[in-house]
């Protein structure tokens, strides 16, 4: 890149951020200085912000290189972690918002000291801060550092060593991601999310247009028609079992780490807590889902395209994007290119900072403080100790992230090692919890122990022993502390059954349209398995009879599903009037 496009890529990115920035400032000015307005953004948060900070939240520089990586190297079958995750947005949705709306919680922990006890409370603590603290924030910092050094060459420009690089990028970018969770909270953090998700989803757009183009040699629909006939096993979405995803898994656990990280994961969930009704946090999560569902086109679709551009001469899967991005992308957008990958990266990184800060402020701080002072903690005390507790997981982040590059087995081996450790226990625990009203506190403290020893045995001393999938490791933990727990609530049940403690503080009327919304969505997620397929576009000859047949029933009963419930929407507004 010459010296003038480098100044017009940093001219244009500190634009856009800027932009971002100004326009989160004007959205949450005195809004953060209460409890509920800091952490839960004054349960005001409306459809839109939901579902656009869902979306950042979710997606970062390792889905934008991962994913399309794993399409140029295999196939389509990575998709699987985020099609699928539309049927946990549904379940969050339905089963689990209503609930937490009902209770007004603030976090999940919260949730489960009102089901169980203290102690089960402060072990969920324990899980997610050393979870979000050790991998997760610092893995963020890491894989939006390599992504800006990958697409830019920092190392060239400022004539630093990698690790040096590595090391300034990573302080650069979460220095800037964490003021916007420091100082403006929940609510400033959905804005500029929602923002940056508009471009993200600007930049999901071009990039596999702007792709076809060059694979048709300046002729789109050319482009089109190469990548639907050559090579269409790469449209497979259907994996095999030395796929990275094999097909079977998403029948197995891949539900219940979707379940756990949709419906149950602090920092992904804090969003809907402010929803300001319950209608409207049901929107913004369907919405989130419906976005899911365009996750293969936009960051899996140029990986393939990659594929028939390069071949396989490419030393590293994960180059597939970043050369793509460098080869087509037109130089006038490279710095908003560049301002949407930091506003992901910025979204993941300060989304994790402010529920780690709330996790920490809201059950560890609060509690702590009543039970040796007597007395509650004031709001305007609680944000202060957040935002303190804010600058130190950021700074510990900032120590952390760079020596992820040292991981023997690679970052993502680590990041999946560590989320097993939280992410099964915690979902049997809420399940469970919902779900029953005698089976005690003791249930879940046994399943977090046992889950700990075993998933860590499973993982170092009978690696080599068990060779099971581990997403299929994931279902079978399920289902055996599941029954852990119903056989404690059948021997030692509770004295008094669980009672539900409702506090409503925002509007609980269920969206009308909700579950048939459902249903259209679980219906993509379908449509979506059948188009790359070898029924689908996967197929030699392109899509046949069966799959027109699969499509066209699915479409009609979705329109006979719409037309019932607008009827009785309609039926049910003239006997209101």
């Amino acid at each position: 890149m010459s010296d003038i496009g480098l100044i017009f890529t940093g001219v244009s990115c500190v634009f856009f951020m800027a932009l971002v920035g100004w326009v989160s400032w004007l959205k949450t000015r005195g809004t953060a200085d209460t409890k509920e307005g800091y952490f839960l953004a004054g349960r005001g948060l409306g459809a839109t912000f939901i579902a656009g900070s869902l979306l950042l939240t979710n997606l970062s520089a390792e889905q934008l290189i991962g994913l399309n990586g794993s399409a140029y190297g295999y196939n389509m079958s990575s998709m699987g972690w985020e099609v699928t995750a539309a049927v946990a947005t549904i379940a969050m949705a339905l089963i689990f918002l209503p609930k937490y709306l009902a209770g007004a919680f603030t976090t999940l922990p919260q949730f489960l000291n009102d089901r169980f006890d203290p102690a089960v409370r402060r072990m969920s603590v324990m899980l997610f801060m050393l979870g979000y603290g050790l991998v997760t924030i610092p893995s963020v910092l890491y894989f939006g550092s390599l992504a800006v050094i990958a697409f830019f060459d920092v190392p060239g420009l400022t004539g630093l060593g990698d690790f040096e690089a590595l090391v300034m990028m990573v302080v650069l970018i979460g220095t800037t991601g964490a003021i916007y969770a420091v100082f403006g909270g929940l609510r400033a953090v959905a804005i500029s999310d929602t923002l940056n998700g508009v471009g993200l989803l600007i930049i999901g757009i071009l990039v596999p247009v702007f792709g076809l183009i060059a694979l048709g040699d300046g002729d789109f629909s050319a482009g089109f028609a190469t990548l639907g006939s050559e090579h269409p096993e790469k449209l497979n979405a259907i994996g095999a079992s030395d796929d990275p995803t094999p097909f079977g898994t998403i029948f197995t656990g891949m539900i219940f780490a979707n379940l756990f990280y949709w419906c149950t994961n602090q920092y992904v969930i804090q969003r809907t807590l402010g929803a300001k009704s319950l209608a409207e946090g049901q929107k913004g999560v369907l919405f989130s889902g419906f976005f899911k569902i365009l996750v293969p086109f936009m960051m899996m679709i140029p990986g393939v395209i990659a594929f028939h551009l390069y071949g396989p001469e490419l030393g590293n899967i994960d180059e597939a994007y970043p050369r793509l991005i460098r080869d087509v992308l037109p130089a006038y957008l490279s710095g908003f290119f560049l301002a949407v990958l930091l506003g992901a990266v910025f979204s993941s990184f300060n989304s994790l900072l402010n529920s780690a800060a709330t996790l920490f402020s809201l059950d560890v701080y609060a509690p702590a403080r009543e039970s040796t002072r007597g007395d509650k903690a004031s709001d305007a005390e609680l944000v202060r100790v957040a935002k303190i507790a804010s600058l130190v997981i950021a700074l510990f982040s900032f120590a952390i992230a760079p020596l992820l590059a040292f991981a023997p087995d690679g970052v993502f081996q680590v990041i999946r090692i560590f989320t097993g450790f939280y992410n099964i226990p915690t979902i049997v625990i809420v399940m469970v919890g919902l779900f029953t009203v005698r089976v005690p506190a003791l249930g879940a403290k046994i399943v977090v122990v046992f889950h700990v020893i075993t998933y860590g045995l499973l993982r170092s001393v009978f690696d080599d022993v068990v060779t099971l999938h581990f997403i299929h490791i994931y279902a079978i933990l399920f289902v055996i502390e599941v029954m852990i727990m119903l056989i404690c609530g059948w021997l030692r049940p509770r004295e008094q059954a669980w009672r539900f403690t409702r506090d409503e503080k925002v509007d609980l009327t269920p969206w009308p349209f909700a579950k048939p919304l459902a249903v259209t969505l679980f219906s993509c997620v379908v449509a979506t398995y059948l188009l790359f397929s070898p029924i689908g576009v996967a197929s030699a000859d392109g899509p046949g009879a069966l799959f027109a047949t699969l499509i066209g029933a699915l479409f009609i009963g979705n329109l006979a599903l719409w037309a019932v419930n607008l009827r009785r929407s309609e039926a049910g507004a003239s006997l209101a009037t």
